[in-house]
């Protein structure tokens, strides 16, 4: 009896076995398309994405500001700081404040008010049959050292004013010769005023109740 040896078919597998494990191993070795590719891949494009956009023609992303800080812009201008309340203001340009010859405050007031009861007596006039003053309003200045007193600064034009052919009239030097008011008749008044023109003497006066001049008495000033 004869025995036949069977040895191709076990060569044909282990060829056909070792083949395709080479294939597989090849396979894995080449192929781009591995989980490990992929993910560098995603990684490079991930972390320079200027490069990115550089090679697709678009310009580069500008980079963004920190937070709490406001990019100015070109139309935008600065504010001035507030003024705190209560600070005074500055001169005007030009502007001094009023003072001594020593340039300090001089302690006089340069605004002062118009004498409400004080006049600059210059002429008179019997003009539409009564008895009129001509004079002038004004208020006291300010003196200098080497003065004898405040000046009377008058303001304004020349005015009218009443007085009463019967008015009580007191008056000093250079009237008369007296340093203290002295009584004297109104027509003696008149007289000196025409023999004086002009002399601008200051007088206190009063009005009576037809609203003419019922006292008048000099100021003097030495």
């Amino acid at each position: 009896m004869m025995i036949t040896r069977r040895y191709r078919p076990i060569v044909f597998r282990t060829l056909t076995l070792g083949a395709c494990v080479a294939g597989v191993v090849a396979l894995t070795g080449c192929s781009s398309d591995s989980p490990s590719s992929a993910g560098t891949a995603a990684s490079a494009a991930t972390s320079s994405p200027t490069q990115t956009e550089q090679g697709t023609g678009g310009a580069s992303t500008p980079q963004a500001l920190p937070a709490g800080k406001v990019s100015p812009s070109a139309g935008s201008k600065v504010s001035p700081p507030p003024v705190p309340a209560g600070t005074p203001a500055k001169p005007a340009p030009g502007s001094t404040a009023p003072t001594g010859a020593a340039g300090e405050d001089d302690g006089c007031d340069h605004k002062m008010p118009i004498s409400p009861d004080e006049i600059a007596v210059y002429r008179y006039t019997p003009e539409g049959g009564s008895l009129s003053l001509i004079i002038r309003h004004g208020n006291w200045g300010c003196g200098t050292p080497d003065s004898d007193g405040a000046p009377f600064e008058t303001v304004g034009k020349e005015t009218y004013l009443p007085m009463d052919q019967a008015a009580y009239v007191t008056v000093t030097d250079p009237i008369v010769a007296s340093t203290e008011n002295q009584p004297i008749g109104v027509q003696e008044f008149l007289d000196w005023l025409e023999a004086h023109p002009d002399s601008g003497l200051v007088f206190r006066y009063h009005l009576g109740a037809d609203g003419a001049i019922d006292r008048l008495e000099q100021v003097f000033t030495p």
